[in-house]
């Protein structure tokens, strides 16, 4: 149940102010408000004869005496307004007699309100008192601020809303536009008039300027409100509009914002070949037979009549095979640029989505657009993604369409003449067998790790384009990289860039190529980390150990450079340099190793005691140990044993496994026993070592050797 308070409510001034609107002339007032004017005439026009009054006169503001009406005077005619709204109301009692029932509560206890009348009545012919506070008493029983009672069935509904388009016909003439919504309301035919009700109510001359008064401020600060509101709406729609449309087109237009949109389809908006003009096999570095494979088919490209003029055909796929950063993409890319054709680009993962059949059509629009300029180049790499074994497999039933499309594509139906598909991946075994058959990925390429020779060549070119200092050796850090790709190779040399800039130094040296190699290799330093004394001593007689096994052993490997820095887990290290690269090592070459192995725990040892050696020779162990169950189990060199290998130990027999282990145990035992006479023998330099290691922490192999001879160092 809604009622009006005591006080004055927006909802009840505003929709005032819309009444008045509708019985003022604009002719005929000096404030300036849009309405409707209803003359007698007019009137007699729309009503019937029988409901139309014999005599009405015409509606204007100068007969409601608004014409006077002063913008200074609104503030203390409101505050006369405000006060008198609900007094002295007077509600004759609500025990009637019984009737039938209405549609609505209200109507039961109060008949039909005729609002619209009554106000019109009492604008015309006020001149009776207290009209507001009477107005205002009716008001709070609208049907508008009423609940109605009872369900609201489709039937009821349909009837409620014929009798309102039928009171609409009647009214829609001789109401604004905007008093109209107000006229849906069901009305009765017994509503006093509004004049009739001043009558009753006695309303004083004061009051009625109050009331008018109202009306008119109401009104106007209500159209003043509405017009600004959808001013302001308009304004903001406009604008942003315009900014949609901007960013559209900055979307468009600007290549550095656009996008290559995918949509459900699969489809690219665009697939842009690229020139690789700028790389060459000049840039290549370190595989010199990948390159001369592909130079026949950099040839084919460039001039394709020398091989079809003899019936020859050159391979449809090319795929290069090797370990991540040994240069696959930088290959494709110098094909492509020796033969100075487009290149494509794309990677296995970006065909696949979440969308079936998302990657088969990728590929088609790939394909398409390279036969539109071939001769080209497609280049896919890491093909293992989108190239796998296919399987059976009832969770992805269409997870074969990507790699059945790009098969079709390769070797299908329809030739590709001109097109040059090049693939990489680090699992060749993982490709399907239909993929690398003749016809399709039919010539395979290995990019293998460089070699001494491609290492110390990859560190020039890198060198070169840097500041560094030509007394640098390249060969000795490739000597001292084994296993390195040229990806590595690279980030050593910006390695040593950096701290070169970090230390404040004008060009790359020697020193900054050696810390950031040992930094790649063993981890950062950890200056930071505070060891005693006695632990110092003891990692220094450790590494000291290791370095007289390897100096003083024939077949060990050159050593590089001692340390007692802690780097990464380790309290120190030795760095051994072989001289060149080992295809094959001799079984004294891995005896050698094991020795070295056992130098650091020999000099513990020696020097502390049986009861002091420490757990720093584990990974010592280890490697020792992995030494002698190869030598004995997959090398045959075991004289027990024989040849014959062991490759799963799991499944041999008690006595075989037992057998394998006392012939490990053996080479263990021997290579702990010629490294302990080593050290005895070699007592006195494995104490000066030691102590130069306590002093300087670091020694080179120059270092090393004049210490081991006798000599003192130079002051650092």
């Amino acid at each position: 149940m809604f009622s009006l308070s005591s006080t004055v409510q927006p909802q009840v001034t505003i929709p005032l102010s819309h009444l008045i609107n509708a019985f003022h002339s604009p002719k005929n007032t000096s404030v300036s408000v849009s309405g409707v004017s209803v003359s007698q005439n007019q009137y007699r026009d729309v009503v019937p004869e029988h409901e139309a009054p014999s005599s009405e006169p015409s509606l204007n503001l100068k007969d409601l005496g608004l014409s006077e009406l002063k913008i200074g005077q609104i503030d203390q005619l409101v505050e006369n307004l405000l006060p008198g709204f609900c007094k002295g109301k007077n509600i004759s009692s609500h025990w009637h007699t019984s009737h039938v029932s209405a549609q609505s509560f209200f109507e039961n206890k109060y008949g039909n309100l005729d609002i619209f009348s009554t106000l019109r009545s009492s604008c015309l012919y006020g001149h009776h008192s207290r009209a507001l506070q009477s107005i205002c008493s009716d008001l709070q029983y609208w049907p508008v601020f009423i609940q109605s009672r009872g369900f609201k069935t489709l039937k009821s509904r349909t009837r409620r809303l014929q009798s309102t388009s039928e009171r609409l016909a009647e009214t829609q003439n001789i109401a604004p536009s905007f008093v109209k919504g107000f006229l849906l309301r069901d009305r009765g035919s017994d509503v006093e008039s509004l004049d009739k009700l001043m009558k009753t109510k006695n309303i004083p001359e004061a009051h009625q300027d109050a009331f008018k008064t109202g009306f008119a401020e109401g009104f106007l600060k209500a159209q003043a409100l509405t017009q600004k509101t959808n001013d302001s709406l308009r304004r903001t729609r406009l604008i942003l509009f315009i900014l949609l449309l901007l960013g559209i087109y900055g979307l468009l237009k600007n290549p550095f914002l656009s996008v290559r949109f995918r949509t459900t389809t699969g489809l690219d908006s665009a697939v842009d070949p690229v020139q690789m003009k700028n790389v060459t096999f000049e840039h290549v570095k370190g595989v010199e037979e990948a390159k001369q494979e592909l130079q026949e088919v950099v040839e084919f490209l460039k001039n394709p009549q020398k091989f079809t003029v003899l019936g020859g055909k050159l391979p449809k796929g090319i795929l290069l095979v090797g370990p991540p950063g040994t240069g696959k993409t930088l290959l494709a890319r110098a094909v492509a640029g020796e033969a100075d054709v487009p290149f494509y680009y794309a990677s296995g993962s970006e065909f696949d989505e979440m969308f079936v059949g998302v990657g088969a059509s990728r590929i088609r629009n790939l394909f398409r657009e390279a036969k539109a300029n071939a001769p080209c180049v497609i280049f896919i790499d890491e093909l293992d993604s989108v190239g796998g074994k296919r399987i059976e497999s009832p969770m992805h039933p269409y997870s074969r369409q990507t790699i059945n499309q790009l098969l079709a594509e390769m070797d299908g139906f329809k030739p590709n003449e001109g097109v040059i598909i090049i693939g990489a991946t680090n699992f060749p075994e993982a490709l399907d067998n239909a993929l690398i058959r003749p016809g399709r990925f039919d010539m395979q390429v290995t990019v293998p790790r460089p070699d001494v020779k491609g290492r110390t060549e990859i560190l020039k070119w890198y060198l070169n384009k840097i500041k560094f200092d030509q007394s640098i050796d390249p060969e000795i850090i490739a000597r001292g990289t084994v296993g390195f790709s040229g990806a590595e190779l690279e980030n050593l040399v910006n390695q040593a860039a950096l701290k070169a800039a970090v230390d404040g130094k004008e060009m790359v040296t020697m020193k900054e190529l050696e810390f950031s190699k040992d930094k790649i290799l063993m981890g950062p330093e950890r200056r930071s980390v505070e060891i005693d004394n006695k632990n110092k001593t003891i990692t220094a007689y450790h590494e000291s150990g290791h370095a007289i096994i390897a100096y003083y052993t024939k077949d060990a490997m050159p050593i590089n450079k001692a340390t007692i820095m802690p780097r990464g887990p380790t309290l120190g290290h030795v760095s051994l340099l072989p001289e060149n690269d080992r295809w094959n090592e001799t079984r004294s070459q891995l005896l050698a190793q094991m020795d070295v192995s056992m130098g650091g725990r020999v000099a513990e040892e020696l020097i502390f005691g049986t009861d002091h050696i420490t757990t720093g020779a584990s990974s010592d162990f280890d490697n020792a140990t992995k030494i002698a169950k190869r030598m004995v189990t997959k090398f045959g060199m075991s004289e027990k044993l024989g040849v014959m290998t062991y490759s799963d130990t799991g499944k041999l027999s008690p006595e075989t496994q037992s057998a394998i282990e006392q012939e490990i145990r053996i080479l263990l035992r021997d290579s702990y026993e010629r490294a302990k006479h080593i050290l005895k023998t070699h007592a006195k330099e494995h104490k000066n070592l030691a102590e130069a290691l306590l002093t300087y922490e670091t020694l080179d192999a120059k270092e090393i050797q004049i210490v081991l001879e006798g000599k003192k160092l130079e002051v650092r």
